[in-house]
C-alpha cells in the first residue's frame, strides 16, 4: 500500500478506484472485486451498473440500463455534464481538494478475483419438452438448426484454478446458442426466474447467417425474436440481434451494414426498457425504430396472435419506415 499527500501533477495521479469510490458514494473500496449498483443515470429496479477491473488496466463502469460506458474521466464526464478536458479538471481539483484533509491510500496490487465461468457442457438430442417450448414461439427445428441451437442435457461452472467451485446444472429447458465455428456463445434458460442468460463471449446473434442479398435489416432484441422473424418470411429484410437490449452494437458494426443495406430498422420489446433502448439506436446511430404494439416481445407476439396477424400489422409497421 502506498499513502498518498502530494499535489498531483495530473490525471494519472488520480487512482481510478478513488474516483469510483467519491463519485460513485460505494460502500466498499476497491480492492480488485467487481461491484453491481443501481444506474446513477437512470431509475430502475435491478442493479444493472458494473464498476470493474480487468488485470492490465484499470477501473471502468458499464451501466447496462443507460448503454453508457467507460473510464474514469467517462464517468465524470456523463455524470456532470462536461467535456472530455472539464472532466479531468474536475477529478485533477476535486483529488487535490481531498487530499487537504485525508489520506488515500492507493491499492499497489490488486487481488484479482475469479469469476465463474462456464467450462464444460453436453449436447442433447431434441425432445417433446423442447418442441412443446420453441413450437409455441412458431419455432420449428429447422430454423433451430439455421441458427445452432441445441439442447443442453447439462453445463458445468467454476471459478478458474478451483475445481472445488465446481457447480454443474442440469434439467429441462437447457439451450445452448452456438456459433458457426461450434463455439458456444451463451446459454439460455427460459425458465430460471433469476437469471435467464449466461453469456459465454461476445457475439452479434444471427451475424453468421447474413447473406447480406436483401434490401433490409431488422434488429429484433433476442434471437428468440430474430428467429421469430424469420419465421414471418419476409423476402427482402434480414435480422441480426445485440448480446440484449441494453448492450449496444458497436458503432464499426452499425457502419459498415449500412454500407450493406438500403436502410436498417429497429425491433424492440414495447416496453419502457425496450423503448428507451431503440431510443439510443435512434439517438446514437440515427436508425429508425418501430413498436409492435401487441404482446411484449415480437416471439410473444407470435405466440399469442400467430404468424399471420404479427405480420400483417408489422409489414405496415416496416413499410412506413423504410419507405423513406
Amino acid at each position: 500500500m502506498i499513502s498518498t499527500k502530494n499535489i498531483i501533477a495530473g490525471i494519472q495521479d488520480v487512482p481510478a478506484e478513488w474516483v469510483f469510490e467519491n463519485y460513485l458514494g460505494l460502500a466498499e473500496k476497491l480492492t480488485g472485486q467487481d461491484v453491481k449498483i443501481h444506474s446513477v443515470f437512470q431509475t430502475e429496479k435491478t442493479p444493472s451498473m458494473f464498476i470493474y477491473f480487468k488485470s492490465g488496466d484499470e477501473y471502468k463502469f458499464k451501466d447496462f440500463s443507460s448503454g453508457k460506458q467507460g473510464s474514469k474521466i467517462t464517468l465524470v464526464s456523463e455524470l456532470f455534464n462536461l467535456t472530455y478536458g472539464e472532466a479531468v479538471n474536475k477529478i485533477c481539483a476535486d483529488y487535490e481538494l481531498f487530499l487537504k484533509d485525508n489520506n488515500y491510500t492507493h491499492v499497489d496490487e490488486y487481488k484479482i478475483q475469479n469469476k465463474y465461468r462456464v467450462i464444460d457442457y453436453e449436447i442433447r438430442h431434441w425432445t417433446n419438452v423442447d418442441a412443446k417450448f420453441w413450437t409455441k414461439f412458431k419455432i420449428d427445428s429447422k430454423v433451430l438448426d439455421e441458427y445452432n441451437v441445441s439442447g443442453l442435457s447439462y453445463f458445468t461452472m467454476a471459478k478458474e484454478g478451483d475445481p472445488a467451485s465446481d457447480i454443474v446444472f442440469k434439467g429441462n429447458y437447457i439451450y445452448g446458442y452456438f456459433r458457426e465455428d461450434g463455439s458456444l456463445y451463451k446459454i439460455y434458460l427460459p425458465h430460471n426466474p433469476k437469471k435467464k442468460f449466461i453469456k459465454v463471449q461476445n457475439y452479434i446473434q444471427g451475424m453468421d447467417q447474413l447473406k447480406y442479398d436483401k434490401d433490409y435489416l431488422v434488429i429484433t432484441s433476442s434471437l428468440k425474436d430474430l428467429m421469430a422473424f424469420k419465421r414471418l418470411g419476409y423476402k427482402n429484410a434480414e435480422s441480426v440481434a445485440p448480446d440484449s437490449e441494453n448492450t449496444m452494437i458497436a458503432e464499426q458494426y452499425i457502419k459498415s451494414l449500412k454500407k450493406k443495406y438500403k436502410d436498417i430498422c429497429v425491433l424492440f420489446d414495447n416496453d419502457e426498457a425496450g423503448k428507451v433502448a431503440a431510443e439510443k439506436y435512434q439517438e446514437r446511430y440515427g436508425l429508425s425504430y418501430v413498436v409492435l404494439d401487441m404482446s411484449k416481445d415480437l416471439s410473444d407476439s407470435v405466440k399469442d396472435y400467430g404468424i399471420q396477424k404479427v405480420k400483417e400489422k408489422l409489414h405496415g409497421l416496416l413499410t412506413n419506415v423504410f419507405k423513406k
